[in-house]
């Protein structure tokens, strides 16, 4: 309960710290110092003073690249993508969620869900992403190990893709995949409830469907990302829906969904 509580509040308010987390909790009606809420806001990943979890803990013997986007007029799609690692819970224990998204269109191009916070995952997310849509200009991510490692940015480096990493303490270097997150959260995550990982799998394969092919962005003049991406690019990725069989265009189903959906959380 003090989990989620957390989780939700944080998603509400990213720049409450422990303190303000330790008074949220006891206006709730829960008596716990701030040693017991630090040590919570921990186990979800969580710091104060930024949008989203604090996913992005740098490896000490890994190379960091330096920010490329400040300033810089995004113009087309495929010029920037970025990604990013948020936190799911489930009633059996947590999940992590990472996404590959367009900058211009605000299209999510690929994601995955994984119970451990190692880059295997991460890596599989980009090479898919690259798979069905090409390669951008420039990637960006957060200083996170996952982020960082050479599994990751050798794909990166193979492509002849510029590497950007968000600055120390500027979550901000990276909005539009925080937004993103909160975005899911609120409109599929606390609203459904998921009891499991399979149950997940299936809600975030329908709400990216939703996201990308009918919700209207304001920053988009009202329009879709599919609708953003497709115009701008003369046309879109084939991959099969694996509910119907069928082909679809940006479909998002997890080309791993066979074995992913086997996964339970411990």
């Amino acid at each position: 309960m003090l989990l989620r509580l957390l989780d939700e509040e944080y998603t509400r308010h990213p720049f409450y710290g422990s303190r303000r987390m330790k008074k949220y909790l006891s206006d709730c009606g829960y008596s716990v110092n701030r040693k017991r809420v630090q040590g919570l806001m921990q186990k979800l990943g969580l710091v104060g003073m930024s949008l989203g979890p604090n996913t992005s803990k740098p490896h000490p013997q890994h190379k960091v690249y330096p920010y490329l986007l400040r300033g810089v007029d995004i113009t087309r799609p495929n010029q920037v993508w970025s990604t990013g690692i948020t936190y799911i819970r489930l009633p059996r224990g947590f999940v992590y969620l990472v996404a590959i998204i367009d900058w211009y269109s605000r299209k999510v191009l690929s994601w995955r869900l994984s119970n451990t916070m190692d880059a295997g995952f991460c890596v599989d997310c980009l090479e898919e992403a690259i798979k069905l849509y090409g390669t951008p200009a420039i990637f960006n991510s957060g200083r996170g190990s996952q982020f960082t490692s050479d599994a990751f940015t050798g794909v990166l480096l193979e492509s002849n893709i510029a590497i950007s990493m968000d600055g120390r303490g500027r979550e901000l270097d990276n909005i539009f995949v925080e937004r993103l997150w909160r975005t899911v959260k609120y409109e599929e995550v606390y609203l459904k409830q998921h009891s499991n990982m399979p149950n997940l799998l299936m809600g975030l394969t329908q709400y990216f469907q939703f996201y990308n092919q009918e919700r209207w962005h304001q920053a988009l003049d009202y329009k879709t990302p599919d609708e953003v991406y497709k115009t701008a690019t003369g046309g879109g990725a084939k991959i099969v829906d694996k509910f119907n069989g069928t082909a679809e265009t940006s479909d998002l189903v997890p080309q791993n969904w066979d074995s992913a959906i086997q996964l339970e959380c411990d």
